[in-house]
């Protein structure tokens, strides 16, 4: 299984809410798009970002791609096997 965000063939992929759940499950709106990604770059997004960044900016894969800040986690971590656990660090801006 490929993650949409690194593109590593990894084992498990986790479900990622391009619009955090909790800004559309308080308006009563259907969850939204989802991307299937690697833990790695799923833990970072949210060590990175907060839910209200994520909503408004960051909300397609193309634009966390982009981001320098995703831009730079990415670069190395497709570098790393898709057995090793990768430390995700807070960061938020």
């Amino acid at each position: 299984m490929q993650c949409k965000l690194c593109e590593r063939e990894v084992g498990r992929l986790t479900v990622h809410h391009l619009v955090p759940r909790q800004r559309t499950k308080r308006k009563k709106q259907s969850p939204g798009p989802t991307v299937e990604i690697c833990a790695a770059c799923h833990g970072q997004i949210h060590a990175t970002f907060d839910n209200k960044r994520l909503a408004e900016e960051f909300n397609t894969i193309e634009k966390l791609k982009n981001e320098p800040q995703m831009e730079k986690l990415l670069s190395w971590v497709r570098k790393q096997k898709a057995d090793r656990r990768i430390q995700v660090r807070r960061q938020r801006s």
